[in-house]
């Protein structure tokens, strides 16, 4: 029944705001992957509202017939309880100094940022500290629940929230001069949360100068594409019963890939009639969201960011063919437009893992290559 709750909450939020004002799809997508400086004016106010919606715009919202599939059917809950903190912090390992980005005499400990996918959970992100942790390095963990991207306070504890982050970062920072970080994204929630850290930070030249590297996982899109929006919403309602959450038919080559087994690539999902239609009426909702006057403006200032300043430190992109969410092709155009501003560039095609699914998929593989992209990194240096 919750779950029948659910998907009548979400259609009828969506009939609702399509009858009466354009302005209500505004509340959820701008916190849903991104967060505003403090003090950063409320970016959906004033033109959202004017903004006309059609009647067949309101009619393709609306749940399907009776002669379709029933609702209960349907396995999510789109608002789950969750009360575990945003930001996690994992100090480093007493033995700090055997890190390859140094920590012993004379150099000053890096910390890894982790900005998880969005419906990730602390626990999911605590698999890659560990991963860091291993090797040397703390990390602070930061998560956005999918609760408080479709709930109904503009998205304000989310921005606040990755302006705490901002600020425990560069206090974090302060403390010791010799300091480094790395970040570490998933997905477009965590890149564009990595590009409202930058935001944040613009005055202080000299935290972003000591960024070693950002490994970037599942992602980008560069362009404003409603249909990957929705993929990725989709993938957090559903969680596991999404087909996103597994591997394209067109990438199953063979059971081999990269010297190590693929444990997915016999099981590839196709999506249900629930699936179906959580998908259209969300892609429905972010045509409009999406183009929003104020929240395209700010979403555009973000994706310039992250495309035209990102600090002068490597970047490594860990991505899939068989992405259903974000689309191969996508990351490869955006490492080509990095590599032509003269960034420093690296990557792995893990060609059939899922989105952000390759740790999981091929452990071994994943860990050698944040093993090379870290030695790289004690290369870096900082100011």
């Amino acid at each position: 029944m919750a779950a029948a709750s659910s998907v009548r909450l979400l259609a009828a939020a969506a009939v609702t705001a399509a009858g009466h004002r354009c302005a209500a799809f505004a509340r959820v997508p701008v916190a849903a992957s991104l967060s505003f400086p403090r003090g950063h004016p409320a970016p959906f106010r004033g033109r959202a509202a004017g903004l006309s919606c059609s009647a067949s715009a309101a009619a393709s919202l609306s749940l399907p017939s009776s002669s379709g599939p029933p609702p209960g059917s349907l396995p999510f809950n789109l608002l789950p309880p969750d009360s575990e903190p945003f930001i996690e912090w994992d100090p480093p390992p007493g033995d700090s100094a055997a890190s390859p980005l140094g920590g012993g005499a004379g150099e000053g400990a890096t910390l890894v940022v982790l900005l998880g996918w969005l419906g990730a959970r602390q626990k999911h992100l605590r698999r890659y500290a560990d991963l860091y942790r291993e090797r040397g390095v703390g990390a602070v963990r930061f998560v956005v629940p999918v609760r408080e991207l479709l709930g109904l306070d503009l998205g304000r504890r989310v921005e606040r929230r990755v302006a705490d982050l901002s600020a425990e970062i560069a206090a974090w920072c302060d403390a010791d001069r010799r300091r480094t970080l790395l970040f570490h994204t998933f997905s477009n929630t965590g890149w564009l949360a990595y590009g409202a850290v930058l935001e944040n930070l613009q005055s202080r030249a000299d935290i972003t100068e000591r960024i070693r590297g950002c490994i970037v996982d599942s992602a980008p899109v560069l362009e404003i594409r409603p249909e990957v929006w929705a993929a990725g919403f989709s993938a957090a309602m559903l969680k596991k019963s999404s087909s996103m959450t597994g591997p394209s038919t067109e990438s199953l080559d063979g059971p081999i890939v990269n010297g190590s087994l693929n444990r997915v690539s016999s099981n590839v999902m196709r999506p249900s009639w629930g699936e179906c239609f959580i998908l259209s009426t969300l892609q429905k909702f972010f045509e409009i969201v999406l183009y929003v006057p104020d929240i395209n403006t700010r979403l555009r200032k973000v994706l310039s960011v992250l495309s035209d300043k990102q600090p002068p430190c490597p970047q490594f992109y860990l991505y899939s063919s068989a992405d259903r969410v974000i689309p191969g092709e996508c990351v490869e155009s955006f490492m080509d437009l990095q590599r032509s501003l003269g960034r420093s560039v690296f990557a792995h095609n893990f060609v059939t893992s899922p989105h952000v699914d390759h740790y999981r998929s091929f452990p071994h593989v994943y860990s050698a290559k944040i093993d090379e992209f870290l030695k790289i990194c004690s290369t870096v240096k900082v100011s």
